[in-house]
């Protein structure tokens, strides 16, 4: 078995530059896995473990922390194993309340940015390393045999970047850059490549920013994301507000001294530039309709403001980097623009004025989700591609469904919708829903093998799904006026915790947990290591994130699945006869023959399962039906670095027939570790 450090999960850079709202393109990648108002809808009243909490840092502090953490970074590239030619690069430090810090490194190899090799070292107060995350899994902690030499041009990299784009919808007839040579690892094994950059517009009018990894020997395409993500104020979604703005009589403008300096510019249906700072004689912004202006430019403005607020007085996080500097806002883009976005390249959100420019899309919760794809970008860099980029979008919903909350707007109370005041569809209805995603026709309730092909904004449902539990719960229940109804993927129920601590172990998982590579079988290891830290792995709360990730069918439930509502008989049919598993081989499979039943299998069918292996992260497993349907219960987890799977999984298998031959399908899918199923076993 390799150690700790050489086994953890690894992460590139800032991947993405920016987001869009709304689906702008297909995005692929490869699969993997209540109100605070004292309600009776939480599990338990306990508190989190205050040392635990992330430490409010002023800017001068965080810093001191990074020219600290630069000064050291040598020796710390040394105490983690990695080569003479590799270097840490300081890109976040995030501080807890008992002096625990998390450092979040990017790498280099001989001078080349080292995508997939960026890194989360977590300390004690006294510098002792406790744990690394990685976003690629490597076998060894050096970068070894990287070719520095390419055995194609650029002229070539640029050429298939163009044609990527060109399938894409951009309309550019070249590339913004010349190509990068970079080291590419974050599909686990390192090789040269080329990072070209294709700019210019998609085809709704959003701006293209399509990056494209290009294998430096073969011209062959690696990967690509898509880098764009998507006074007195007289609003027209959140009434009459308070606006932070400058000047004196005579002469006003929209910049938020209170908070670093946010500006709001007009762009005038234009698609470039700054445009122009709004400024009048009077501090009176808006009249609250469309066709004003200033109405737009009001409405983002404050929900740059209370986005601001809730990150500084929530999560202790000043400005959107945490170094006290505020992005700016751009309102009136284009015509018709029915999107809005954010960009890193300009470190601002830009908005559309909707269809007709009739309805801008400057509503509070668009604001808080593009202003928190910039502090996705500037903590796990999650790319936008695949299940992790599922993750960047419902982590950009998450936080703006908490900024709503948080703001508690009369006219805009805080829901569990997304864009529900902007009228996208022209019926009223909102564009996401995260009790039940699938009521928008397109995303996804639960995880499944393959979620990471489909549009990020659609393969966000899951993890949507999930806060929606871990805050409220399961069932019917209506909180501010609005109707809910949130089912489970094995039909069993999950118990909230509040929303106020599902916001705090998400954001503590963000900022020092996810890597720029994490799926959904990492967010879930994240999600629970934060919920130990704060809480206790024994506490009511870590069980509850248990059971809210096992609603969307990933891992197993806190209890091993049983339904208190319908327990079985108790019939148990097990296989012990040990089965070798092959390192980095071909599935291997346990069988249990079923009979004597009659009827169809139970709705929490109990797959017991005892595993021996020395790095259980390794290790794909699937439940396989007597007609040969597969029901997934493990994704293979590459931070997961500790031993055996000794579980029990619950599966919804009332579709299926009960007599037959089972199987416990195990496949290994990484080398250097072995082990073998000990035992498998079905309980109805």
């Amino acid at each position: 078995m390799r150690s700790t450090h050489s086994r953890r999960a690894t992460a590139t850079g800032a991947l993405i530059a920016a987001a869009a709202l709304l689906a702008v393109g297909v995005q692929t990648g490869p699969a993997s896995a209540a109100p605070d108002d004292g309600t009776a809808r939480t599990a338990t009243a306990s508190k989190a473990n205050p040392g635990a909490l992330p430490k409010q840092l002023s800017p001068s502090q965080r810093a001191e922390l990074i020219r600290e953490a630069t000064a050291s970074r040598a020796a710390t590239a040394k105490k983690l194993g990695l080569g003479s030619r590799e270097k840490l690069v300081v890109r976040d430090v995030v501080q807890d309340n008992d002096g625990t810090t998390h450092t979040r490194y990017e790498r280099t190899f001989d001078g080349l940015p080292v995508l997939g090799g960026d890194l989360v070292v977590q300390e004690t107060g006294a510098g002792a390393t406790e744990s690394v995350v990685k976003a690629s899994r490597a076998t060894s902690a050096q970068l070894k045999a990287v070719d520095t030499v390419a055995d194609i041009t650029p002229a070539a990299a640029t050429k298939q970047a163009l044609g990527a784009a060109k399938a894409a919808g951009s309309d550019r007839a070249e590339a913004d850059t010349a190509p990068r040579k970079v080291v590419w690892m974050a599909s686990g094994t390192p090789q040269l490549a080329y990072e070209t950059v294709v700019g210019g517009l998609q085809e709704d009018g959003t701006p293209n920013a399509l990056h494209v990894i290009t294998d430096a020997s073969t011209g062959a395409k690696l990967y690509e994301w898509q880098a764009i993500e998507n006074g007195v104020g007289n609003t027209e979604y959140s009434g009459q507000v308070t606006l932070g703005t400058s000047g004196s009589s005579g002469g006003y403008n929209l910049t938020d001294t209170a908070r670093g300096s946010h500006k709001t510019y007009n762009l005038n249906h234009g698609t470039s530039g700054k445009g122009t700072l709004f400024s009048g004689a009077d501090d009176v912004w808006g009249d609250g309709s469309a066709s004003n202006p200033e109405t737009a430019a009001a409405d983002a403005h404050y929900g740059a403001a209370e986005t601001w607020d809730y990150y500084k007085n929530v999560h202790g996080r000043t400005g959107i980097r945490g170094d006290g500097v505020g992005a700016y806002s751009r309102v009136h883009y284009g015509n018709n623009y029915v999107n809005a976005f954010w960009d890193d390249s300009c470190f601002c959100m830009t908005y559309g004025d909707g269809s007709g420019n009739a309805n801008p899309l400057t509503a509070l919760d668009v604001a808080a989700h593009e202003m928190s794809h910039g502090v996705t970008s500037n903590t796990a860099g999650l790319n936008y591609s695949g299940e992790s980029g599922g993750l960047n979008e419902a982590t950009s919903d998450i936080f703006a469904t908490a900024v709503e909350f948080y703001s508690n707007t009369a006219a805009d109370p805080g829901d569990y919708l997304i864009g529900e005041k902007i009228d996208i569809n022209g019926d009223g209805t909102p564009l996401r829903y995260q009790d039940k995603p699938s009521r928008d026709g397109i995303s996804k309730d639960s995880w499944y093998s393959g979620i990471g092909s489909i549009d990020v904004h659609y393969s966000s449902g899951p993890a949507n799904h999930f806060f929606y539990l871990l805050s409220e719960g399961s069932g019917a229940k209506t909180i501010n006026g609005v109707s809910y109804n949130s089912p489970t993927s094995d039909g069993l129920p999950v118990t909230g915790i509040g929303r106020a601590k599902a916001e705090q172990i998400w954001f503590k998982a963000l900022t020092t947990k996810f890597t720029s590579t994490t799926n959904y079988a990492g967010a879930r290891t994240g999600t629970l290591a934060v919920a130990g830290e704060l809480y206790g792995t024994s506490s009511a709360e870590y069980k509850a994130v248990q059971d809210a990730w096992a609603g969307i069918n990933v891992g197993a439930r806190s209890d091993g699945g049983t339904d208190p509502t319908d327990p079985g008989d108790g019939t148990v049919f097990e296989n012990k006869t040990a089965v070798s598993i092959p390192d980095g081989g071909s599935a291997v499979t346990s069988s249990v023959t079923v009979s004597g039943r009659s009827g169809k299998a139970p709705s929490a069918l109990q797959v017991g399962v005892d595993i021996t292996h020395t790095y259980r992260g390794d290790l794909v497993i699937d439940l396989v039906a007597p007609d040969g349907s597969t029901y997934r219960l493990k994704n293979s987890n590459i931070s997961d670095s500790a031993d055996n799977v000794k579980a029990t999984y619950t599966v919804n298998a009332s579709s299926e027939t009960a007599n037959g031959t089972w199987k416990l399908k195990v496949q290994d899918v990484y080398s250097g570790d072995s082990g073998k199923i000990n035992s498998f076993k079905l309980t109805f």
